[in-house]
């Protein structure tokens, strides 16, 4: 199996026709090989158009969802990111070769370890990576220029807002039933907010059971 050919067929059939054409978001997606974050059972999907499940619900969203997560952050060298719920690294780490400095969480120990070792194995020098709850962002090492939950949750906080700069962003993904989810990108001012519709997602994936969600 030809990993690399099979890389950019992904970036030939499935990114550039769907008008993710940013030099930058295709280069970090070429350079960064996706078969070192997944089990080695699923390596032979990794570049296909499909969700990949990891543990439980949660899992890497198709490649084309991943892009438009990056497409839409407009991700600019001298920012600072906080990705929720990292997983095993592999969006934590395309995002870290776009921006400054990546903060990213998860609460799953497993998940922490194996960003941290992905991180290294990647010579990703500018992240750190924290074990906390997924409502509670990271206020300590605020504020963000942007927060990127890329998991679909059925209630996502507000108070997230507190944490991002005035003019910074937060991507999400809201899950509307257990098929559908759309993805927004939410826009600080100064004394309010912005709310954009940016794509559909149609996965089975959520970060926490609709039945165990928030309450803020």
């Amino acid at each position: 199996m030809n990993l690399e050919k099979n890389r950019e067929v992904m970036i030939e059939n499935q990114l550039r026709p769907n008008k993710i054409t940013n030099n930058d978001v295709l280069q970090v997606f070429m350079s960064t090989s996706k078969e070192k974050f997944i089990s080695e059972d699923k390596i032979n999907i990794c570049y296909s158009d499909q969700d990949i499940s990891i543990k439980d619900q949660r899992g890497y969203l198709k490649n084309l969802h991943l892009a438009q997560i990056l497409h839409f952050a407009e991700i600019k060298n001298n920012e600072k990111v906080l990705h929720i719920g990292g997983l095993t690294g592999y969006l934590s780490v395309l995002i870290a070769k776009l921006c400054n400095k990546i903060y990213v969480t998860d609460n799953d120990q497993s998940f922490v370890d194996s960003i941290i070792k992905n991180f290294s194995n990647n010579e990703v020098s500018n992240g750190k990576v924290l074990k906390e709850e997924f409502s509670e962002g990271l206020k300590s090492e605020g504020p963000y220029d942007l927060i990127v939950i890329d998991c679909p949750q059925y209630n996502f906080n507000l108070n997230l807002l507190n944490q991002v700069n005035v003019g910074g962003r937060i991507i999400y993904i809201e899950k509307i039933n257990e098929e559908l989810s759309k993805g927004y990108r939410i826009t600080k001012m100064n004394d309010n907010y912005a709310k954009d519709f940016l794509f559909d997602v149609f996965s089975n994936f959520y970060l926490v059971k609709k039945e165990e969600m928030f309450s803020f």
